[in-house]
């Protein structure tokens, strides 16, 4: 994210870190387009600014230049040109920060809440480095910019300065004002803050000395008397008014403001401030129990927010918003006492809970800011107000670290000897994490810590709503309970978006589009569930995908008629997801389908567990379809616990699944390093099938696997048999992932057999094979075969092949193989006398080896392992695997 400062020296940053746009010239260019803000500039205004009557031969080529430059440096900024000239859109400015303070800090004062006030004046002020637009020249038009900005600075210190005040820090206020007056000695203002701060202090005699003071200065510099106000408030001084002594802070009414302390929400409330500096309408949106209405009351004060919660009935709409700015009597026209109400206001106009009544707050907002170009609105909502212009801040749960906290501070409340202990940290996270980080959810189970535990009441959430019990009076929410506040979104849906809802709950850690437009209510339905914050939508990928939120996915599944039947319609979902899926883990779409599973990882999981209870035929046959993805995922221990209590479950299951459910669990032991297990098992398959025409290709599957488990320490003959067997099968099925594989392993048999250059010529016809047919994958296995046959022999190709084959396995996501290749990259690095470059590859492969189960050691081609490499406990910081991607691919190291 690009962000630019302009109020002193020119900063452009991304994401925090400084951008060097160049030298003087590019960056008035660019302080140019920033000042319009958005508005095109001409090319004859550019080259103005930019060179003045010093013009270079060809300006507009010269423009042009500089305009191509920026764009490189920027990469993403919206630098448009346009019949008008250049424009920069949607540039995140400190002068567009500094106006949202500004705009919050002023609603803030007329909520009466000084201390928040003046910590808004002083962020704005903050932003403030020096010159505005230091980098432009003195041009007629940049004078005129600087001077509004200076004039709004100076102003902000005046009343940051009115706002501290008014908190009662008095002597404060004096120190800050006498900076202020010498800074500016001629602001009338300054000085009669100055007196009243003092009078407050009680020094009076300096108050009436500080009048005097700039009474002298006026008339001896300029020749002229304060104005009203100074001599008035002398006046007040000397006769001692009462009134001076007040603070200026008026009285709280118990109610009008949350009884608990804010947590979190601070990077909200500054995109807010930001959001409204720049734009006439802001929405913040999200779901229930998200904490809309308290970052309203926290950004603009308790007296600025408009409820309309309990305005059930769109008819007395205007006459509910006009009540709630302070508009009596409506002896005239509701709505034309609301429009001068506004005007004369001067604060922006906040609109809590409008999900119920959008089409009329809309329309009324419309109008409002068409009558009253000054206005800014801000709205609360579980959808968009679907208003032109309008500009959507979403809130979603709070960040975890912030969530803990406002855990820990209500269950403090509650339980004021309570301590967090380590082991509640663990589990104060899972708790928050389970409540979706929910203001509202946490704050109803640190209630029942008490009762439960924090620990237990993990262990209660199953029946959430009831457990977590009634909201207390003063929680700033108008339902009773968590369930009724999620019931008010379900109650604004049509019968099919509510269907759709239900048909998600069983969906775990998300979904993707397919799933739900298969639905009879399709993307319509979804569109709205997104809209009404039912659903989140995660676009920033390449692909989008869906959540619920837990509570949310509660909520659904308690109101399903047919539970049972909703988890079996989830689970075939996930079972068709894998069948699609299968044929391409070992084709050209491999990369991607590995991607597309990770993603619905937690779904296949969820998946197979109901199958292997409800349908343990299914759960086999997916299970095993799974095999390269348990191997290449790493969840070597995982796939073959479910294969295990698969096969146990489904005895009576058709040969043809068994049969593939034990080669799939040989390979996973084969990755584990339990070669003897895996002949075994493959050796069954094959004389389970091998009599069987019907199962001809898996017949070849088999023998392909049989193939490679022999790899290394095996008999050369069962290898080489059973690759050239299960070649003929697949080119006689023309079976091309599979014609490619068994070329490789027929190569590494002949390796195996001592034929080693007859295995090499096959190895890299293999690899020659697998890319002309799109298989990243199998190219990339060849490679690293190819390579092994040649580290013990100090082969200067090795580490080349070793370098192309991790970039390719890096790619199709598989971490099994990519431990090989580094394994075998700290053989190579080891025999050429790189001992660091080997130790880090071999701590990466260690530490992952035993956080995983995968032995890449004594893999395919190469048995040998230096002793002691892999013993004892693996390193506790490990390097990076992208550490040892680098020392890998370093051009540097060669055998």
């Amino acid at each position: 994210m690009l962000t630019f400062a302009v109020l002193g020296p020119l900063e452009v940053r991304a994401n925090d870190h400084p951008v060097d746009v160049g030298g003087r010239l590019p960056r008035r260019l660019l302080a140019i387009l920033i000042a319009e803000e958005g508005r095109p500039v001409s090319e004859n205004r550019l080259v103005e600014g930019l060179w003045g009557d010093r013009r270079p031969r060809n300006p507009a080529g010269a423009l042009q230049v500089y305009v191509s430059r920026l764009r490189r440096v920027l990469p993403g900024t919206a630098l448009q040109r346009s019949a008008g000239g250049y424009r920069l859109l949607a540039a995140d400015t400190d002068v567009e920060r500094f106006r949202g303070h500004l705009v919050r800090a002023r609603a803030l004062v007329a909520g009466d809440r000084p201390a928040d006030a003046h910590e808004a004046f002083d962020a704005a002020l903050r932003l403030w480095r020096g010159t505005p637009y230091e980098d432009l020249a003195d041009d007629e038009s940049t004078i005129a910019i600087r001077a509004a900005l200076l004039e709004q600075r100076d102003s902000a210190q005046e009343e940051g300065a009115s706002a501290l005040l008014a908190t009662g820090d008095h002597a404060g206020a004096v120190a800050m004002l006498e900076l202020l007056v010498h800074t500016a000695p001629y602001r009338e203002r300054r000085w009669q803050l100055l007196a009243l701060a003092l009078y407050r202090s009680g020094r009076q005699a300096d108050a009436l000395n500080a009048v005097r003071r700039v009474r002298t200065l006026l008339a001896e510099e300029l020749g002229v008397d304060p104005g009203p106000e100074l001599r008035q408030l002398e006046s007040r001084i000397l006769s001692q008014d009462p009134a001076l002594a007040a603070t200026g802070v008026a009285a709280v009414t118990p109610g009008d403001r949350p009884l608990s302390s804010f947590i979190g929400r601070d990077a909200e409330l500054a995109l807010l401030d930001r959001l409204v500096g720049m734009h006439r309408l802001v929405t913040v949106v999200g779901p229930a129990g998200s904490g809309k209405t308290r970052l309203a009351v926290k950004w603009a004060g308790p007296d600025a927010v408009v409820r309309l919660a309990d305005v059930a009935d769109p008819a007395p709409l205007v006459s509910a918003v006009a009540a709630a700015v302070g508009v009596t009597g409506l002896a005239e026209d509701p709505y034309e006492a609301l429009v001068k109400r506004l005007r004369l206001h001067g604060t922006p106009l906040v609109l809590d809970n409008c999900e119920h009544l959008t089409g009329e707050v809309a329309r009324l907002v419309v109008d409002l800011l068409d009558r009253i170009p000054t206005l800014r609105v801000v709205a609360t909502s579980r959808s968009p107000l679907g208003v032109d212009g309008e500009h959507i801040l979403p809130l979603g749960p709070l960040a975890a670290d912030d969530a803990v906290t406002l855990l820990t501070d209500r269950i403090r409340a509650g339980r004021p000897g309570w301590f967090e202990q380590d082991a509640d940290g663990r589990d104060l996270h899972r708790l928050a994490d389970a409540l979706d980080r929910l203001p509202l959810a946490l704050e109803l189970a640190a209630a029942r810590v008490r009762t439960f535990g924090v620990r237990g009441l993990i262990e209660q959430l199953d029946d959430r709503f009831t457990v977590l019990g009634r909201i207390p009076l003063g929680t700033m929410t108008p339902h009773a309970t968590l369930q009724e506040a999620i019931a008010w979104s379900f109650d604004l849906l049509s019968g099919d978006e509510r269907d759709l809802a239900v048909q998600l709950w069983p969906y775990e850690g998300g979904f993707p589009l397919e799933a739900a437009a298969s639905a009879a209510a399709g993307l319509s339905a979804l569109v709205t569930l997104v809209d009404e914050s039912v659903v989140t939508a995660e676009t920033g990928g390449s692909t989008a995908r869906y959540r619920m939120l837990e509570t949310i996915r509660a909520y659904c599944r308690a109101v399903d008629g047919d539970p049972t039947a909703t988890r079996a319609a989830h689970a075939v979902w996930v079972r068709e997801l894998v069948a699609r899926a299968a044929g391409d883990l070992q084709g050209v779409r491999s990369a991607a389908t590995m991607a597309a599973l990770r993603l619905e990882l937690p779904n296949l999981r969820a998946g197979l567990a109901h199958d292997l209870t409800h349908a343990p035929v299914e759960a086999l046959r997916t299970a095993a379809r799974l095999m390269w993805f348990w191997i290449r995922s790493g969840l070597l221990t995982e796939g073959n616990r479910m294969l295990t209590a698969a096969l146990a479950a489904a005895p009576d299951a058709p040969l043809g699944d068994v049969v593939r459910a034990k080669a799939s669990s040989a390979g996973l032991f084969y990755f584990t390093g339990d070669v003897t297990t895996a002949r075994r098992m493959l050796s069954e398959a094959f004389l389970a099938v091998d009599s069987e025409p019907e199962h001809r290709s898996l017949l070849a599957e088999v023998r392909y696997y049989q193939a490679l488990v022999q790899l290394p320490g095996g008999d050369p003959a069962i290898a080489l048999t059973a690759s050239a067997e299960a070649h003929a099968i697949a080119t006689e099925t023309q079976t091309t992932w599979l014609i490619a594989a068994t070329a490789m392993t027929w190569g590494a048999a002949l390796v195996m057999a001592d034929r080693i250059a007859d295995g090499r010529h096959r190895l890299r016809a293999a690899v020659r094979l697998a890319d002309a047919s799109g298989l990243v994958w199998t190219a990339a296995l060849s490679e690293l075969m190819l390579a092994q046959t040649m580290v013990d022999a100090g082969d200067g190709e090795a580490l080349p092949l070793l370098r192309t084959s991790l970039r390719r396995f890096l790619n199709e996501g598989d971490l099994s193989n990519q431990l090989a290749v580094l394994h075998n990259g700290a053989l190579a690095l080891d025999a050429a006398g790189d001992a660091a470059g080997a130790a880090l590859l071999r701590n990466v492969v260690h530490f992952h080896q035993a956080h995983s189960g995968i032995r890449p050691a004594g893999t395919y081609l190469q048995s040998i392992t230096p002793h002691g490499w892999y013993e004892g406990a693996p390193p506790a910081q490990p390097p990076t695997l992208h550490d040892a991607v680098a020392v890998l691919t370093s051009p540097a190291r060669a055998v």
